[in-house]
């Protein structure tokens, strides 16, 4: 077997075109370290609805030019198969190590196998290149990124033409096709011959940002903004520039693209301690509010001023953001059919019904909420949002900002601010409160085995509440097609666990709902509700063995 596994790097490391990962394998092969050659020579990075996404290495179950060159090469020949010959396929690319290698290799196989490849000029966010793909009339796209993931990842996200990330059962067709390429000897990659585009391509994303606000209504709300060493900066101050608002104060020492992210441990801003730059520079400039991308601005965090937190900042949570621009939208008068994925706040529903507006709950994703019939607006509790659907059809956190700044700017010229509109919103469909139990871990069996235990002895009561119904979602139900997740009705309560797609978590996601009677009654609902959350996680953690 030590034999094999030798062999078997060493035919790897013969057609592998970067002599970063050549050197790196190269050393791993003569010291010896089976074990680490295993670790990499174990499969193949597995190309599903998120596409690729890994640590960065040489060998198969690494990210590298050998992997995406073959990615790019099964992509090629599924989209030739669907007769998409010639067709446009225009690839974005973050600040990441080795994001422009990737894209550069991406366009060269596309124009080796007969499409035209036109690359974006720059590090740019995910939503620009989603945004492209429909104004050029691309056949698909692809992103290179690992979006708030840490330093030592990177990923490859795969959009069709219509703009929507793949879903099945494209993903399975792609990955077929991937695995179906032979010696990358084979795979054409010219020098040259695909496009750069110009800054033009960014300027129509930018004009098109205009859809999202009302006319001439207040832009008065002051931000303070962090791109989390993203790519955000630029557009997200070009796009605040256009509309009108104040310029946003930076988070200077995180402004800057940056593929190490030096100041936080995970570059994403649900992560404990990743906001503590922006809350310092809030307190010195006192702002409305702050509002943070993730690295490749398709996320929106907001933060705002609450004196009864320590420091005189709270994070919202992403159903406390989602709730509160579906309200905007609704006082707006728009209308269509909001979404939202399975993961989120029920709150979301309630809203949409109050309004005479279509609602749809979708799996886990906007690959599935950016193809609801009809939508208007989608959200999930990951920070993601998408409120301008026509434009891109996708989670974008450079509009979500804007509708943001701009719902601030409405309630400061009212005297009132988000909190005082989460307020409303408890009184008028009680306290939606959510939280999440998330487990990182380092052995994947982890999850498995958790899993295992949760389907095969469900709870029957959490934090004191009895659990009314118990889905297996992997059977699928009447409206949702099948996924790996588990889904519990309390009463009074609701919880679904599922590993994460992009990360090695299991991840819980718990919502509490308590009535309120009247504005007096919302500390001790916030009070009833925080003690249900924490005594659910309690006992969910206890059932799964986690």
């Amino acid at each position: 077997m030590q034999h094999d596994l030798i062999a078997q790097a060493r035919t790897w490391l013969a057609e592998d075109p970067d002599p970063g990962t050549r050197d790196e394998l190269a050393a791993i092969i003569e010291s010896g370290d089976t074990q680490e050659l295993a670790a990499r020579f174990a499969g193949t990075l597995q190309f599903g609805t998120a596409g690729l996404r890994g640590e960065l290495g040489a060998g198969p179950m690494r990210m590298n030019r050998s992997v995406v060159i073959r990615a790019a090469a099964g992509l090629a020949s599924y989209l030739k198969a669907r007769g998409e010959e010639g067709g446009l396929v225009v690839i974005g690319y973050d600040a990441r190590y080795k994001s422009a290698d990737f894209a550069r290799d991406t366009a060269a196989v596309m124009t080796g196998a007969g499409l035209r490849a036109a690359v974006l000029p720059r590090p740019l966010p995910t939503p620009v290149l989603a945004y492209a793909i429909r104004h050029l009339g691309a056949v698909a796209g692809v992103e290179v990124t690992a979006s708030h993931n840490p330093p030592r990842d990177n990923g490859y996200k795969v959009y069709l033409g219509d703009g929507s990330q793949i879903v099945s059962p494209a993903d399975g067709e792609i990955a077929a096709a991937i695995a179906a390429v032979g010696p990358l000897a084979g795979v054409v990659r010219p020098e040259d011959g695909w496009e750069t585009l110009g800054e033009e391509v960014l300027d129509a994303y930018l004009a098109r940002t205009d859809a999202v606000l009302a006319d001439g209504g207040p832009r008065t709300a002051r931000t303070v903004y962090t791109a989390m060493h993203g790519v955000g900066t630029s557009v997200l101050t070009a796009a605040f520039a256009r509309a009108g608002f104040p310029a946003p104060v930076l988070v200077t020492e995180q402004a800057e693209p940056d593929p190490a992210f030096p100041t936080v441990a995970f570059p994403n801003p649900e992560e404990p301690g990743a906001m503590d730059l922006a809350f310092a520079t809030a307190r010195r400039a006192a702002p409305d509010l702050i509002i943070a991308n993730d690295p490749d601005a398709d996320r929106c965090a907001v933060a705002v001023p609450d004196t009864a937190t320590d420091g005189g900042w709270r994070m919202l949570r992403g159903d406390e953001v989602g709730a509160l621009l579906a309200a905007h939208l609704v006082e707006r008068g728009v209308s269509g059919v909001f979404a939202e994925s399975i993961v989120s706040s029920s709150l979301l529903g309630r809203i949409a019904e109050q309004a005479g507006l279509g609602y749809e709950e979708t799996l886990t994703g906007f690959k599935w909420i950016a193809r609801v019939d009809g939508l208007r607006y989608g959200y999930e509790e990951a920070l993601g949002y998408c409120v301008d659907p026509e434009g891109v059809r996708d989670k974008d956190g450079i509009t979500a900002a804007l509708l943001v700044a701009e719902l601030a700017s409405v309630l400061k010229e009212q005297g009132r601010t988000l909190l005082d509109l989460l307020d409303d919103l408890a009184l008028a469909h009680g306290l939606h409160a959510t939280d999440q139990l998330s487990v990182r871990v380092e052995d994947l069996l982890v999850i498995a085995d958790a899993m295992a235990r949760l389907r095969g002895q469900p709870p029957t009561a959490l934090a004191g509440l009895a659990v009314t119904s118990a889905e297996d979602l992997s059977q699928g139900t009447d409206r949702l097609p099948p996924t790996d997740g588990l889904r519990y009705h309390l009463e009074g309560a609701r919880v679904i666990v599922r590993p994460s797609g992009t990360e090695p978590k299991l991840k819980c996601y718990l919502e509490v709902v308590v009535p309120v009677a009247d504005a007096a009654g919302l500390p001790a609902a916030r009070a009833r509700g925080a003690e249900l959350l924490s005594g659910i996680k309690r006992d969910l953690a206890a059932a799964a063995g986690i």
